[in-house]
């Protein structure tokens, strides 16, 4: 009998301290007041309102257009009670004064409480840092400095100390080294946020002179930027996994004046255009489809137009959304969901494949 009593024990204790982690899914929204209501939100954990900016030293909302928008999709919350709603600070080009009012304990404290007023007011869930980037180049004309480093570390400090402490609190990384060794204290930072939404996309952009995948996932044998290679590197520098959010990419990046060689991958290139997920279909016809097993990533090219196009489709979202399931990591995040289908888009996919639909 007391044998018996040991055995259920242990059992109880190994069953206690067994956890299931499953990663989350992040959908950044861009988009207006009624669009939101035409998407599945089902297996969707966060959607960070993009974008809010500074007026002064506050976080402010741009406009009634805005403040309307915020909360229509904090009213998804009542369809989908475990939605939780962030508000996003900047963007790729809006977040101008960014280095300047973060520089002062005045200017930090000011936004730190505007923070939490307007998460508290609009029953928001928390905010996610978009500052791109502190410390290195960023948005052409935008203000950096090396003291910005130090001063967003700062920044996180006074959030956490006038948000509610059930407030989430994350931020938007560039997925580089530059941004790695130079924009933020690893080390005094992440024990103090959630999460990091890790950028592994625009690897390859309006500034590059030659093709190559945009938002590659990568190998152990693949050479050139992916997020195989940042994330390991964040690892390195001593982040828990569990903290960093891989990045889909919902759009496609295409190049002109690209030679008829190797299908256009690795050519000189001059830079095209950017194209949602969605609005492709208006040009692909003319594209032939191909597949990179080291990058693990698809591309395409039109030998017509000497055009090359790089993306994310269905098989690399599949594969990124495994990578963060094998390698345990708080989920898998994407710009943006308007960029996608309504129905049976890039969300389903990755949604799926979290839950091990597919």
């Amino acid at each position: 009998m007391n044998r018996f009593i040991l055995i259920l024990s242990i059992l109880i204790i190994s069953c206690t301290n067994k956890t299931d982690f499953k990663p989350q899914v992040i959908a950044y929204y861009a988009g207006d007041e009624e669009s939101i209501d035409e998407f599945n939100l089902n297996g969707v954990d966060q959607i960070i309102y993009s974008f809010l900016h500074l007026k002064g030293n506050k976080l402010a909302i741009d406009n009634e257009k805005d403040s309307v928008t915020l909360l229509n999709i904090v009213n998804q919350k009542n369809k989908y009670p475990d939605l939780k709603v962030l508000v996003s600070l900047g963007g790729w080009g809006g977040c101008e004064t960014c280095s300047d009012v973060f520089s002062t304990k005045e200017g930090r404290e000011e936004f730190a409480i505007s923070t939490a007023e307007i998460i508290e007011s609009y029953d928001a869930d928390g905010i996610d840092l978009d500052w791109e980037y502190p410390a290195i180049s960023g948005y052409p004309g935008h203000k950096y400095q090396i003291q910005d480093k130090g001063n967003f570390t700062d920044l996180v400090i006074l959030l956490r100390k006038y948000m509610d402490k059930d407030d989430i609190l994350s931020f938007a990384a560039g997925a580089s080294d530059r941004f790695f060794k130079n924009s933020v204290d690893w080390k005094k930072v992440m024990p103090l946020v959630n999460n990091v939404n890790l950028m592994t996309y625009d690897f390859y952009g309006s500034g590059s002179k030659n093709t190559g995948h945009h938002t590659a996932l990568g190998s152990k044998d693949f050479n050139g930027r992916s997020a195989y290679k940042s994330i390991n590197d964040l690892i390195n520098l001593g982040v828990d996994p569990k903290q960093i959010f891989i990045g889909g990419a919902f759009y496609i990046k295409t190049f002109k004046n690209v030679d008829n060689l190797e299908n256009g991958l690795y050519q000189n290139a001059d830079w095209n255009r950017s194209y949602n997920q969605i609005n492709f279909e208006e040009v692909k016809s003319n594209f032939n489809f191909y597949w990179d097993d080291l990058a693990q990533a698809p591309y395409a090219y039109d030998s017509i137009n000497k055009v090359f196009a790089t993306f994310d489709n269905k098989e690399s979202i599949k594969l990124k959304s495994q990578f963060a399931i094998e390698n345990k990591l708080g989920g898998i995040m994407f710009w943006q969901l308007m960029n996608d289908k309504k129905q049976d888009g890039l969300l389903k996919v990755m949604v799926n494949t979290i839950n091990g639909k597919q």
